[in-house]
């Protein structure tokens, strides 16, 4: 297989477990704080399919690999807020339940590829590879697109819970912000929400999102190829 597509096909496929993932995470976290809808809905499922969305989820990602970038997003779960037991503070916690279960899922596959650099020289070789290039050397090896998947899911879930977590709406940073602000600002925070999807075309026209989530990512690589 062309070493690209190989390439391409792992991101993709680690994109849509990650997407999975996060809007599992808020369904179950709503259903646990009292509103089933999701549930109902079945999104409480790591099932790509029930979380997909054509565009965000298909086809923006493929087009975007052609220009050297991967991202995308998935169908938003929807929460009635009427239902939760304590509505401001529960809705912080659903919202924060996405980005948060993209941290530790980073977080396990970190892990993996650090007692598979500790346990294996070729292992480790592996790894400083796929961190420097981005691309493995294929071969027939089971751990080879293992690793790869492992590399990518750090990456990708990284990116998605930085980005996430940038408090204009419709992200989920906005309800968790919004959540621990006192009261006297939630107001005029609402207000200035009413325009978050400009604020967020603005955000990245700018190039602001990039400037947060790359030095985390760059952080975490810096371990995976020190010696």
């Amino acid at each position: 297989m062309d070493l690209n597509i190989f390439v391409i096909v792992i991101q993709f496929i680690v994109l849509l477990l990650s997407l999975s993932v996060h809007e599992s995470a808020h369904a179950w976290t709503a259903d646990a704080l009292g509103d089933p809808t999701a549930r109902y809905l079945g999104r409480v499922s790591l099932n790509p399919i029930v979380h997909a969305d054509l565009f965000g989820t298909i086809l923006f990602p493929l087009i975007g690999l052609n220009f050297g970038f991967l991202f995308g997003w998935a169908k938003p779960v929807p929460v009635n807020l009427s239902r939760l037991r304590n509505p401001t503070r529960d809705h912080m916690l659903v919202a924060a339940a996405g980005p948060l279960s993209n941290f530790l899922l980073a977080a396990g596959l970190f892990g993996c590829l650090m007692i598979m650099k500790m346990v294996s020289a070729d292992g480790a070789l592996l790894v400083r590879e796929l961190v420097l290039y981005g691309v493995p050397d294929v071969g027939n090896s089971i751990i080879v697109p293992l690793t790869a998947v492992a590399y990518y899911g750090v990456v990708i879930n990284l990116l998605l819970a930085v980005f996430n977590l940038i408090p204009v709406a419709p992200l989920d940073g906005a309800a968790v912000l919004r959540g621990l602000l006192p009261d006297s600002l939630v107001g005029p925070f609402e207000q200035i929400q009413n325009y978050g999807f400009m604020l967020l075309i603005a955000l990245l026209l700018l190039n602001v999102p990039s400037q947060l989530f790359i030095p985390v990512i760059d952080f975490v690589r810096s371990f995976l190829i020190a010696i």
